[in-house]
This record gives structure tokens, sequence and C-alpha cells, in this order.
């Protein structure tokens, strides 16, 4: 379980008013005293994470937010990170005080929920005290699940743990590379040292990629580009796959034989936690860039920024030779991601392996909401260099409609 990477695992975000008792009820579902819990309001300041075992679902993470109604300055940063604790929400245990009535502020969540179509319950908290039938009489109109709990002596913790363990969706999930190799075929991993990567570690794409090839009884090699060209020549037979770094996917593309089927770590991440076709439908808005057009990049992680880096030096001049136009370019970082995306041209994520598959959901939804295009990096890098539509070859599905659509796509 503690294996698991945590975005990997299903969220249960913990959302209510100032308090309502979320954090009380956080630690009787995980049975540990991991929130600070007070009579005071507003005691809960940044989103908590604890990872548990959520009998017999599996490895979950508990995030416990501020309240929903918290006020001030500060109040409202706070509120900012719990909406985007929302968007990395697989699920939701909305929690309210079952002595109060539904206030506007809870109505404007209900509905939020709905718009971004995030599975959610219902908790009424502090039972032992009573409980208001108008609030009952409102949230069962509007057909929701609901449930009673009262921390104070533990009364339908247990029905609430095993109604969340059956009622988080369990979606099919699509292969990272599995679908792609069968036993024994050969898959060379194109791995440049990252600067901006842990030294000594390979990046959680590549790890995960290895992992899924070698479940399928197929043969993984790992190189550095350098040495790409000798282990193609010392191979016996041609390998099935080639998977690059997207960084060395313009000199990969020149070494790989035609014959021999290459893409991206990040495109397999768009496919994996993204969409795929929303993402190909994207690329072709960068030839629609004008002279002062915003562009938003948009890299999950909070690396160390290295003097080359990838997102915010790379990429950015690419665009800008490729475009010949003078962009704004807006580069965030980590669960930065602006709740406005409407001044946006154009949207250029990264692969997204350290958010949830449903935080990553959340923001291509955001981008349709503002009707602002949105592209992974894999994808314009390997655009910008002449490797689309190479690079979507081994996807079926998508080379089909790339193939359907290129001239649908308007430039």
């Amino acid at each position: 379980m503690n294996t698991v990477p945590k975005s990997e695992r299903k969220h249960i975000v913990f959302i209510g008013r100032r308090n309502a008792g979320k954090s009380s009820l956080v630690n009787a579902f995980s049975n540990q005293e991991l929130s600070i819990v007070s009579n005071t309001p507003g005691t809960t300041t940044d989103p908590v994470k604890k990872a548990m075992e959520l009998l017999p679902f599996g490895p979950v993470v508990l995030v416990d937010t501020a309240g929903v109604d918290d006020a001030g300055d500060l109040g409202e940063k706070r509120i900012n990170k719990t909406v985007k604790a929302i968007s990395s929400a697989d699920f939701v245990i909305f929690v309210f005080d079952a002595l109060h009535h539904l206030t506007e502020v809870e109505r404007d969540y209900l509905k939020y929920l709905d718009k971004i179509q995030t599975p959610f319950i219902c908790v009424l908290n502090k039972t032992e005290i009573g409980v208001n039938r108008e609030l009952i009489d409102e949230l069962m109109a509007q057909n929701r699940k609901i449930f009673k709990v009262s921390c104070f002596d533990q009364s339908g913790i247990t029905a609430l743990k095993d109604a969340v363990a059956n009622l988080i969706p369990i979606e099919k999930e699509l292969p990272l590379v599995s679908d792609l190799v069968k036993p024994g075929d050969i898959v060379v991993l194109v791995v440049p040292i990252d600067l901006g990567a842990p030294k000594g570690r390979l990046i959680l794409p590549q790890v995960q990629t290895i992992r899924e090839v070698l479940d399928e009884d197929a043969i993984v090699i790992v190189t550095k580009d350098k040495e790409l060209a000798s282990t193609l020549q010392r191979l016996n037979e041609k390998p099935k796959l080639v998977i690059t770094d997207s960084q060395a996917v313009m000199s990969v593309a020149d070494i790989v034989p035609e014959d021999i089927k290459l893409t991206t770590f990040s495109i397999l991440m768009a496919r994996y936690k993204g969409d795929l076709q929303e993402f190909v439908m994207g690329i072709k808005q960068i030839d629609k860039l004008e002279h002062g057009d915003k562009i938003l990049i948009s890299e999950a992680c909070t690396h160390h920024v290295q003097e080359d880096d990838i997102g915010r030096t790379k990429i950015p001049g690419w665009i800008k030779q490729y475009t010949q136009k003078d962009l704004n370019i807006d580069i965030k970082s980590g669960r930065d991601f602006p709740a406005d995306l409407s001044d946006y041209k154009l949207i250029v994520h990264c692969g997204g392996c350290m958010l949830t598959k449903k935080e990553m959901q959340t923001r291509i939804k955001q981008a349709e909401f503002a009707a602002a295009p949105i592209v992974n990096y894999g994808l314009i890098i390997s655009y910008i260099h002449g490797a689309i539509p190479r690079a979507l070859e081994p996807f079926t599905e998508a080379i089909e409609y790339w193939n359907e659509n290129e001239d649908k796509i308007p430039v």
C-alpha cells in the first residue's frame, strides 16, 4: 500500500462549512488523529492529506480542507485551495452540521460538484445533538445520497466507510503502454538524463512504462539518446516500439527507421490521464496564434528550475520560434492552475504524472468550458518539430482521428 504513488490513488476529499466537523470526521474515518480538531472556526487552513487503506476498495488518499465559507483575504486563498483539492477528487464527502439549514454557499458547491461531474455524498455530522428536518428535506428533494454520523459516539462511521468503498467509481483504467506490446516484443526507451529530475532517478512515467512492458513479458531496453543509434545497430531484430523523452523527439525520429513505431512518454501520459483526442484537436491552434495572444504553460510538478527548463525555457522558445509571434506566456506550476481560462488562446499542459487522473480530467473540462484549446507537452513539441502524425501512429484511434479530422481542424 505504501508503494502506490499518491497520484495513482483515489482521492477522497472532505468539504463543508467551517465547524461542520470535517476534521473530526476525517480522524474518525481513518481511525487516526490526522487533522487538528478545535471549536475555533477556520482551524484547518491548507489541505491535509493522508494515505490509507480503505477496505475492501484499496489504497486511497483522504484530504481535509478549509471551510467553504472561510472569510477575509486569507479565507479566500484557503477557499481557492479547497476548490483545487476538489479538482483532484475522485470522490467528495460533503459534510454538513446536522442542526443547521442549507446555506447559499453550500448550494453553490452542490451545483459546482454537479457541473464538474464529481461523485459525492452528503454527510450530516453531529447527529448526537439532533437533526434539522428541513436540511434533510431539501437534500432529499435534490436526490442527494445522505448519511448520518456522529464523531462523538462513532455512530454511522462504519456504515459510511462501507458505503464510500462501494461508491467510489471504478473506471476502466486505460493502459499506459501494455496494449501496444505483446510477449517477446522489444521496446526501446530513450531517456535523456533530465536536469530537472532528482539525481539518480528516472521520472515516474519512465518507471511506469518499464513496469508495464515487463508485466507483458516483453523486453525493455533503456538507453540515452546519444547511444540510440548504436543500440539499434546491435539488436538482432527490430524493436516493436521506441518511446522517447519529448525533448529528444527530433533527433530520435531521425535515427529510428520509419517502419518502427515511435512515440513519447508525454503522449503516453496524454492518453493515460488526459484526453488524447482533445489534445490532438488542440495541436493546430498554434498555427492560429496572433501577436499579443496569451498562452498558459502548466506544469504539475514543482521541481527546482534549471537554466534550460523544459516548461519555462524550451517550450516558450520553441513556440515563439515556430510562430514568429510576440506572445504573452504565463507559466503556472503545481496546483496553481487558473480558475479563469477565458483569456488564453492555447493551454500547453505537462504530462500530468504528478496529478490524479481526475484532476487532469477536470483541468481539461475547465479548458472546454472556457473554449480554450488544450494540448500537452509531448504533442506540441512533436508537432513543432515535424514528428506529428508519426508519434500518433502507435495509437489506432488517435491516428484515425487525426487522418479524419486534419482538414477540419482550422488553421
